[in-house]
């Protein structure tokens, strides 16, 4: 990974326009490590690259330092040929979503994952599957660097963690924590960003309660299984992860799965495992992940998803 982090800071240095883009509806792992990595380039290469998002932010991650930054795509021109497009944590491309033409039109094109990607859209991958977070794979590129890191970094690189790891619950080494330790001695306050993302509508809490409240359990209750409907699905904020952890904490539930109605016929499929590896049903259901959190969207009724997701976690 070594001569890969080399090669593209040589990139960054020579560029003279980057676009930095995550994945569609970005949590906290996408959009932090994307704001992260421009403000790191910025401050060390004196480029100020353009920092592209489609879909939705949370609510909750509304307040994160420098936040603005970040534009929709349709507010930038993707016409313009960049020399340089950084794609992170979007794991397959069509995750990439609107902001896929600057990807397409760029002369040179790099990847930062923590996802297994069969279909890689970088020239140049900077990817491991076992990091806890892409956030860890840009702290990595940082020290390898020698990069100078500013407080906003520090605080972006920390919340990204947090977030993905579910306060470290789904860290499966222990370079995340090792990589938190560092920015709390470098001053990232943990108390004070646990509560800055402690800022949702209470429409948006009020769903997540009723959601977990109704929840249906399977196979003994060692599958938990909980719907969103189309009309409740605006109320959202993020992916859910609060209705998840909820579920999660029932003695004997195993498998979580979240179904989310997105649109007519297409459904969002968050699922977490806490014990053993669900990614191979994500896959099956034509999406991806990581071995205890995983998830895909299925063009389908949300009949027939149920229907085939308690099929797939039968012989689980």
């Amino acid at each position: 990974m070594e001569q890969k982090i080399t090669e593209f800071l040589e990139r960054v240095h020579k560029a003279k326009s980057i676009a930095i883009m995550g994945h569609k509806n970005p949590d906290g792992d996408s959009l932090c490590s994307v704001l992260a990595l421009a403000n790191l380039i910025e401050e060390n290469f004196g480029i100020s690259p353009v920092c592209i998002y489609d879909g939705n932010i949370p609510e909750n991650l509304s307040n994160i330092p420098l936040r603005p930054r970040i534009k929709y795509f349709e507010r930038v021109d993707l016409s313009e040929q960049f020399d340089l497009a950084i794609v992170m944590d979007y794991g397959n491309p069509v995750h990439i979503g609107g902001a896929r033409p600057a990807v397409d039109n760029a002369k040179f094109v790099v990847e930062i994952d923590h996802h297994k990607n069969e279909n890689p859209v970088g020239q140049l991958c900077i990817n491991d599957d076992s990091a806890a977070a892409t956030a860890v794979i840009v702290y990595r590129v940082m020290r390898a660097g020698g990069l100078v890191m500013d407080a906003h970094t520090a605080d972006l690189l920390a919340l990204a963690i947090l977030t993905d790891t579910g306060n470290f619950k789904f860290a499966r080494n222990g370079d995340a924590l090792r990589i938190m330790a560092d920015l709390v001695d470098s001053g990232v306050n943990i108390r004070n960003l646990i509560e800055l993302m402690n800022n949702k509508p209470r429409k948006a809490v009020q769903l997540e309660a009723r959601t977990a409240a109704n929840a249906e359990f399977f196979y003994h209750g060692r599958l938990a299984l909980a719907t969103i409907v189309k009309k409740d699905y605006k109320y959202l904020d993020g992916r859910g992860e609060t209705v998840l952890s909820l579920l999660g904490q029932i003695s004997g539930v195993e498998y979580i799965v979240l179904l989310k109605e997105q649109k007519p016929e297409q459904i969002g499929i968050s699922i977490r495992s806490r014990k053993k590896p669900i990614d191979k049903i994500a896959v099956a259901l034509g999406g991806g992940g990581h071995e205890r959190a995983a998830g895909a969207i299925v063009r389908d009724t949300i009949e027939n998803v149920r229907a085939r997701v308690l099929e797939l976690f039968k012989g689980e």
